[in-house]
């Protein structure tokens, strides 16, 4: 079997998971391009105050690297952070990453069969394989507001977070209501001297079920590694009632709703905030959060929540439809990510010149969110509807690693370029779209969708489907073998 050249943009979870399997089946040609200065992805960049995972330790890590030394069941980004660097180290995936390379195009040659990379720095890589691995989660979206050039404090988005943005005693306005804000607000609630939450649909909480993980517990783990097997399938487990709950079974959705329900009157206790604080929209139709801090520090007099629409951001603050300016020195803007724009803003052409772009016009898509027509021997790790609502995503990571792994194989043994059928992939795409369309997540308009309104960031069924569609390739799903 050759060595083809594998190229993965990205160093965060996704492209480690492909690095690692990649290295583990025995090629040996593998590089991680990284734009940045150092391996991380979203939890590098990522260091806001109470950042922290919403998906429990034992499930938010690869199943061949459990690690036993998480202090608690929803541990801070720099644990993860540090996890994700030592399972680099550990499997040979850290020396094989080139730092502060970012790619700005790639190009299929058709003549020679390969993939023609061209950094910012003006340099030429070439890979047989591509694997672009640069996460949904990885472009900042900031709301285009009147005025905002104006403000006379600092203005920040939570994904771009650093240690000389002071919040001790300083008025901080956070724009959000969504996972970043729920951990940021009670965070820094106390330490500065007024915090104003700006909100635009309230959303949906459920209690957080945090406790730490005492020293007794730690050294059990590493002495016997097989223990922590249990705390992952019990995580499993909560994760799956979850997401029947979000794919359609009345049931588990039910019982969700009344929990949050019950949370909201214990949690809330004045009728004025707690009505302010009742979601509007479906539950599921945006990420379910967990949290056992929020709605107190609501209550708190520091905070104020403000549902009023924001109209411009001044000098002084922020002007809102009432009237009412509020002034703030830090605006902080928890408003999420470009998740819909897959891979932007790199230039990705494929055969005959076409770019992705075009292909995309009308929504992203791929065949099992990870190849796309006209894209000979290109996998996209985190690609189109492989977003879970409910579970990790890193589960999503390793059933795609896998899957390359066997694209891969075949490249190496002469099969030539790996490109997906077209009827193949409209299929899927197809049947991706019908099943959307009855889910939760047209309820209402969120990251997951487009400006359209098709969803092209989720995963429509639970993950073991997505295991099991993605854990044999169909060489008959790919023409232009040899």
């Amino acid at each position: 079997m050759s060595q083809p050249r594998l190229v993965i943009i990205g160093a965060g979870f996704g492209g480690v998971a492909a690095a690692v399997a990649l290295l583990k089946a025995g090629f040996r040609d593998v590089v991680l391009l990284e734009k940045a200065g150092s391996i991380g992805g979203v939890w590098r960049d990522n260091s806001y105050p109470g950042c922290a995972c919403d998906v429990p330790a034992p499930l938010y890590s690869y199943s061949f690297a459990h690690n036993p030394e998480w202090s608690r069941r929803f541990p801070p980004h720099g644990e993860i952070l540090a996890y994700l660097r030592r399972t680099a180290d550990r499997f040979g995936v850290t020396e094989r990453v080139r730092l502060n390379t970012e790619v700005t195009e790639a190009c299929w040659d058709d003549a020679d069969e390969c993939w023609r990379l061209r950094t910012s720095d003006g340099e030429e890589v070439i890979a047989d394989v591509l694997v672009p691995a640069v996460g949904q989660l990885s472009r900042p979206s900031v709301p285009s507001l009147s005025g905002a050039e104006r403000f006379a404090g600092r203005a920040v988005h939570t994904a771009e977070w650093n240690e000389s943005l002071e919040v001790d005693g300083k008025r901080v306005a956070v724009i959000g209501t969504g996972a970043s804000a729920i951990q940021l607000v009670p965070a820094i609630a106390g330490r500065a001297a007024k915090v104003s939450v700006f909100q635009r649909n309230a959303p949906w909480t459920l209690p957080k079920p945090d406790r730490r993980y005492g020293a007794g517990r730690r050294t059990a783990y590493r002495r016997l590694p097989r223990l922590m097997r249990l705390p992952r399938a019990a995580t499993w487990v909560m994760t799956m009632v979850q997401g029947k709950a979000i794919t359609g079974n009345p049931v588990a959705a039910a019982v969700l709703r009344r929990v949050s329900t019950l949370q909201r009157r214990w949690q809330v206790r004045d009728p004025a905030l707690r009505a302010r604080v009742t979601p509007t929209e479906p539950m599921g139709c945006k990420r379910i959060l967990f949290t056992s801090d929020w709605l107190p520090t609501l209550g708190r007099d520091d905070v104020d929540l403000v549902t009023e629409k924001i109209v411009e951001v001044t000098p002084e603050g922020i002007r809102t439809a009432d009237g009412e300016v509020h002034g703030c020195d830090l605006l902080v803007y928890a408003t999420g990510f470009a998740a819909t724009e897959f891979l932007a803003p790199m230039r990705i052409t494929g055969r005959n010149g076409r770019p992705l772009g075009e292909v995309w016009r009308d929504g992203a898509y791929a065949f099992l969110g990870v190849a796309v027509p006209g894209f000979p021997n290109l996998f996209l790790m985190y690609g189109p509807n492989t977003n879970t609502g409910n579970t990790s995503v890193i589960y999503f990571h390793e059933a795609q690693a896998r899957y390359l792994v066997q694209a891969v194989k075949r490249i190496g043994q002469g099969a030539g370029p790996m490109e997906v059928r077209a009827e193949r992939a409209m299929a899927f795409d197809a049947e991706m779209q019908q099943r959307l369309a009855t889910s939760v997540w047209t309820g209402c308009q969120s990251w997951y969708r487009t400006a359209t309104g098709r969803v092209v960031t989720n995963w429509p069924g639970m993950a073991s489907e997505y295991r099991r569609r993605t854990s044999r390739l169909d060489a008959s799903d790919y023409a232009g073998g040899r």
